[in-house]
């Protein structure tokens, strides 16, 4: 079992950048592809971002591809999420997510709080 916490969510203006973090507890987190989502009221969770455990492969959708960019540390059991050119369509609670499969899955089964970012215009 993991814990996550995601850290650096605020407030940005249109066009600038944050940095989301999630810490997760445990030994093994180099064995869980790792994803960032978000949600807005009223709407489905969307999958951002994903990391697989192993090798290069990520995913994003066509939504912030460009934009986003998700890294892992290993060492520091830490999944990051660099947003540059934030739009205010990008408002949302984010949470990052871990499942311990290989590849890029869809679904997760342990999950963050969520942090909020918010992008005025």
């Amino acid at each position: 079992q993991v814990q996550l916490v995601e850290s650096g969510g605020g407030l940005v203006q249109a066009g600038g950048s944050l940095r989301l973090s999630c810490a997760a507890s445990g030994r093994t987190f180099s064995s869980y592809a790792m994803g960032w989502f978000r949600q807005t009221p009223g709407k489905e969770r969307e999958l951002v971002a994903a990391i697989a455990r192993s090798g290069p492969f990520q995913y994003y959708p066509d939504s912030v591809k460009g934009r986003f960019t998700i890294s892992r540390d290993n060492a520091k059991n830490t999944v990051y999420l660099q947003m540059n050119s934030l739009k205010p369509e990008d408002t949302a609670v984010y949470y990052c997510a871990a499942r311990a499969v290989n590849g890029l899955p869809r679904n997760y089964d342990y999950w963050g709080q969520g942090t909020q970012v918010t992008v005025s215009s």
